[in-house]
């Protein structure tokens, strides 16, 4: 019987086949839900996505573009889209990028995006708040073996950042983004405690500030 007929346990990892994690994905009880698979297991969280969780996740994605924009960066974000090499890994982090010369844009339809063709994307960021220790470790082994180039996760209630670099499928912390050359994690990081009384027009002005020349970024 293939697992996505019967209900699941969701928000933590359970055994399954690829095929079982594909099937869940497409089922509609489901569909509200963001899947991961990785060695032969697959977690679907669905938990409630509050308002700390949205608002950090948008200021998050705005500072990566708007660092690319003032220093000339080719970028291309994507929200809560699924990435999949088929039959070894799958996910659907908070946000992620392609970064620089080399990408080629996927087609925008409703299917994941083949990493196998189009490669892992650059930069990949999670949100977290129940999942926090969970970014931290399966997920950031999911990340490495899917080949991103880095990876943040953000605590939502510490408002924190930790940001590794991801070499040879092996990760390990950094202070200022490799892929965002000269973007300190600092920055990032006063941005979102910035945004819990800042609007985004105040915020982005500041930015914009930070990152031009001569700002200690680059």
């Amino acid at each position: 019987m293939v697992l996505s007929t019967l209900p699941i346990q969701t928000d933590t990892w359970i055994a399954a086949t690829w095929e079982d994690f594909v099937a869940t994905m497409g089922d509609p009880q489901y569909r509200e839900g963001r899947g991961y698979f990785d060695h032969d297991e697959m977690r679907v969280e669905m938990a409630a996505l509050g308002a700390g969780h949205g608002r950090q996740n948008t200021v998050i994605a705005n500072v990566v573009n708007l660092f690319a924009l003032v220093k000339g960066l080719r970028v291309a974000g994507f929200t809560n889209c699924s990435f999949y090499r088929a039959g070894e890994q799958g996910c659907q982090p908070d946000v992620a990028f392609y970064l620089g010369e080399g990408f080629s844009l996927p087609p925008q339809d409703n299917a994941p995006i083949d990493v196998n063709r189009y490669g892992p994307p650059t930069l990949v960021i999670e949100v977290g708040a129940s999942s926090f220790r969970d970014d931290l470790g399966a997920k950031r082994l999911l990340y490495e073996r899917l080949g991103v180039a880095e990876y943040w996760v953000v605590h939502v209630a510490e408002r924190r950042v930790i940001a590794f670099s991801v070499v040879d499928r092996r990760s390990g912390e950094v202070a200022v983004s490799e892929v965002l050359p000269g973007l300190e994690m600092a920055v990032v990081i006063e941005a979102l405690g910035r945004s819990q009384t800042e609007d985004d027009g105040t915020l982005m002005r500041w930015l914009m500030e930070r990152f031009q020349p001569g700002q200690g970024l680059g």
